[in-house]
């Protein structure tokens, strides 16, 4: 067997190899013996035809087989002999093959590059620091109040926030148009579940009054009959109710499952979570300024392959989000918009797994277990839910990924400047703005 090895580009390789022709048949004529004993042809007991009748209606099967399993078997012996690993499956493609050569492929393929940790100690990284307040708590407990609100009956003109039930019917040039009417239906101005127009036509209305007024579609709206028209609306309010705080009692307490303890209670637990939300934020700002600044300091050649890889996981967790499927889409998300996150998720992996190398870290068993923990604590039999997650290679796999990052996180904050800044909840957590 000859191997050659080009360099193809940054991080693309070339392996040509040359299968001698007596190689090639000698394992031929081995597979074509070991099929004879079983093969099953017209004319013959089961492992009698002839070996010339048996290669000649099998020939061509059995030669493909054996080429396939000598390109694996020599790729294989190809790459451990120059040291390589390849990021994703090699490409092989057929060559021309020469005097006295039985098999002669190409496979190119990426490999991961080379990577020096540097510029560690150059880098700060800003830790914020800040307390919960009773005043915080305070100002949380009326925000879960206004979450809640009472409603009751208004006498006075409908402003934001109140909600009204109406019965209301649509027409474009004087015809009504589908889904163009309802009856009974509560809205709530300001939320900005219906139409602008449509909300901005019922502000000032009161009980039992009906209007009529211009509502103009946006020319991206959802129903393209419609997009970019204007229909006129007439809207009968049936009731209008404003909202109204509801007291702070045991009722209030237990819609928060607080169901023993009361306000003081409730105040206990609220404040635990703003303090557990508060650490989640500041270890997620300081991870995030320490990794993009770990990139920043040690540029490296971004395979292909991870990339595009990357840029399809994001445009398949986007579609998910917008509640779309690849299979109904005619043509793909444009790549552009994902691929400066794909390229900083596959720089950020690459860097983490040579900290994780360099420095022989290993999972946190008791880490995982945590993870695992959390994770199932939202569903109603934690403990299957823990069993399943462990059991599901890809969950199991994505709660290693993640906890082996933090370990490697914490250790190159203990190699990096890290400078407390003062704060408070509110600014931090963009809380009450």
């Amino acid at each position: 067997m000859r191997v050659s090895l080009q360099s193809t580009g940054a991080l693309e390789r070339r392996l040509e190899v040359s299968v001698p022709n007596e190689e090639v048949e000698q394992a031929f004529d081995a597979r074509l013996k070991v099929f004879s004993r079983t093969a099953r042809l017209k004319g013959f007991r089961p492992g009698k035809a002839p070996l010339a009748v048996v290669k000649r209606q099998f020939g061509p099967q059995l030669r493909d087989e054996v080429v396939g399993e000598l390109v694996r078997q020599s790729l294989g012996k190809a790459l451990a002999e120059h040291r390589l690993e390849p990021i994703d499956g090699p490409r092989v493609e057929a060559l021309p093959a020469g005097v006295g050569e039985g098999l002669r492929y190409a496979a190119v393929f990426e490999i991961y590059p080379t990577i020096e940790l540097k510029g560690l100690e150059s880098i700060e990284v800003s830790r914020p620091t800040a307390e919960v307040g009773s005043a915080d708590v305070d100002a949380m407990i009326e925000t879960l109040r206004k979450q809640r609100p009472n409603f009751v009956a208004a006498t006075r003109p409908a402003a934001d926030g109140d909600r009204l039930t109406v019965d209301f019917e649509g027409r474009i040039d004087g015809t009504p148009f589908e889904g163009g009417a309802g009856t009974g239906i509560a809205i709530v101005l300001g939320q900005g579940r219906m139409l602008k127009d449509f909300e901005a036509g019922l502000v000032g209305v009161s009980a039992g009054e009906t209007k009529t007024f211009p509502v103009a579609f946006p020319a991206d709206y959802g129903k393209a009959e419609l997009a970019g028209k204007t229909a006129e609306f007439t809207v009968t309010v049936q009731a209008h109710e404003a909202q109204e705080l509801p007291p702070l009692d045991d009722a209030f307490c237990l819609a928060f499952g607080v169901a023993d303890g009361g306000v003081e209670q409730l105040r206990r637990e609220v404040e635990d979570n703003m303090r557990r939300e508060l650490a989640d934020t500041v270890r997620a700002r300081v991870k995030t300024q320490l990794l993009d600044k770990l990139v920043a300091a040690n540029p490296i050649d971004l395979p292909r392959v991870s990339v595009e890889q990357q840029v399809r996981a994001l445009q398949l967790d986007w579609l998910r989000r917008i509640g779309a499927k690849p299979e109904d889409l005619k043509q793909p998300p444009p790549r552009e918009p994902f691929e400066e996150a794909a390229k900083r998720r596959v720089a950020i992996g690459l860097l983490i797994a040579e900290v994780l190398r360099r420095e022989g870290i290993r999972l946190d068993s008791a880490r995982f277990e945590e993870r695992v923990e959390a994770a199932a604590a939202g569903y109603s039999d934690p403990d299957a839910a823990a069993a399943q997650i462990k059991g599901n290679a890809n969950l199991r796999a994505q709660l290693e990924s993640g906890v082996l990052e933090d370990q490697a996180v914490e250790w190159l904050l203990g190699k990096v400047k890290v400078a407390d800044a003062p704060t408070t909840f509110k600014e931090l957590m963009n809380f009450g703005a």
